[in-house]
């Protein structure tokens, strides 16, 4: 495999690149100042005070929530990704009207469980949240929009409302850490893989030799790696997967890394547009999240794998192809349409490449050509060779 210096020489040249870049970056990402408790408690406490004015003259309550789904009320700026825009449209959620009335209840009784939380400096997760009062919220996916909604709207990020999510994501590899109870977390044995914490803000005391963090899309991948010990053969790295679409902590966990260690990420995905999404959700953020862009996103993100035109290069056999589905090709425009995709003319033409070919492939088809060739081949001249985008 060569020696470690040649390994890593297109790997380092990158790091440069990207410390030169550094400064300008976390300037732009963090002019947000941390939000005190007690603005937090004053923000809730507006709003209530709305609904009581309301009432005190005769009128049904209306709640005001940015629209989390509408791409006019977002911005790209190469620097931060999508971003809300100031003054967004928003959706009206009344209290008089049938339609939006279990809404209405909900977000409120959600606001007075987050004023309590942060008033006496106690967490919960969502689901605690959803168990609280099933009957009311009806599905643990009400109280998880809910909980964005009101992030949104107080313009505070979910973490500060000490609200917790389980986090679904895992990661291992050359990485040691101290969660906010205390525990030390040590990824680096081969055997051992770490779930990614539920409060990536109380990590502290962050420990790590690796060259470059790898974004697995999909769990079955990352145990694959795992399972021939990528970590130990292309040490030293970090590998991090969101198990699909990746929750807010898998995300929070990745830019973590970025700010503390300064390292190249990569990306390894299917080549098919939904893993190219899943990739962009990492680099630029997503629609609904828009609104915590300054935390959640990396654009330093690179696209090391699978290549639309690895298809091509490498000769996958033919039968390992999936032609496009009609759902594949209206999400291959989407992406192609996105604010982010100009931005990156190297990306544009391997959609174009794969929006001409009409066929993607998942990472498990490279195995058509060698049971081993993602680990021992593959991945291994990628990262010699620079052979990312």
């Amino acid at each position: 495999m060569g020696s470690r210096c040649e390994l890593f020489s297109e790997i380092d040249k990158l790091r440069a690149e990207l410390l030169k870049k550094v400064e300008v970056i976390t300037h732009c990402q963090r002019v947000e100042k941390e939000i005190s408790p007690g603005e937090i408690l004053n923000r809730i406490e507006n709003v209530i005070l709305g609904i009581v004015t309301s009432l005190s003259r005769d009128e049904a309550p209306v709640l005001a929530l940015p629209d989390r789904s509408n791409w006019d009320n977002t911005s790209f700026d190469s620097s931060i990704g999508l971003q809300m825009n100031l003054g967004s449209s928003v959706t009206t959620v009344r209290s008089d009207c049938p339609m939006s009335v279990d809404k209405f209840a909900q977000i409120m009784r959600i606001f007075m469980v987050i004023y309590k939380l942060v008033q006496s400096n106690s967490y919960a997760t969502k689901r605690d949240i959803y168990y609280n009062d099933t009957q009311l919220f009806g599905s643990q996916r009400n109280v998880d929009i809910i909980v964005d909604d009101i992030s949104c709207m107080l313009k505070v990020p979910r973490r500060s409302l000490h609200v917790l999510a389980t986090s679904k994501g895992l990661i291992s590899g050359d990485l040691c850490y101290m969660e906010a109870d205390g525990t030390r977390i040590d990824c680096r044995s081969s055997t051992v893989v770490s779930a990614v914490s539920s409060n990536i803000a109380g990590i502290r005391n962050i420990v790590s030799s690796a060259k470059f963090v790898m974004i697995v899309e999909k769990d079955a991948t990352f145990q694959r790696l795992l399972d021939d010990n990528f970590c130990t053969k292309l040490s030293p790295c970090i590998m991090i997967t969101g198990k699909g679409v990746p929750d807010v902590n898998s995300r929070l966990m990745v830019r973590k890394l970025w700010d503390t260690l300064h390292i190249p990420i990569f990306a390894l995905v299917d080549a098919d547009p939904h893993g190219i999404e899943i990739m962009c959700i990492y680099k630029y953020g997503s629609l609904s999240m828009s609104f915590e862009a300054h935390s959640l996103t990396v654009p330093s993100v690179m696209w090391l794998g699978l290549l639309p035109s690895d298809l091509q290069r490498l000769r996958v056999p033919e039968d390992a192809l999936i032609p496009l589905t009609k759902r594949d090709e209206s999400k291959l425009i989407s992406l192609l349409q996105r604010p982010y995709s100009a931005s990156q003319p190297d990306w544009l033409k391997e959609m174009e490449m794969m929006q001409r070919s009409k066929v993607k492939a998942e990472i498990q088809s490279l195995a058509a050509i060698a049971p081993d060739y993602l680990t021992n081949i593959y991945l291994p001249n990628k990262l010699r060779y620079g052979g990312w985008v």
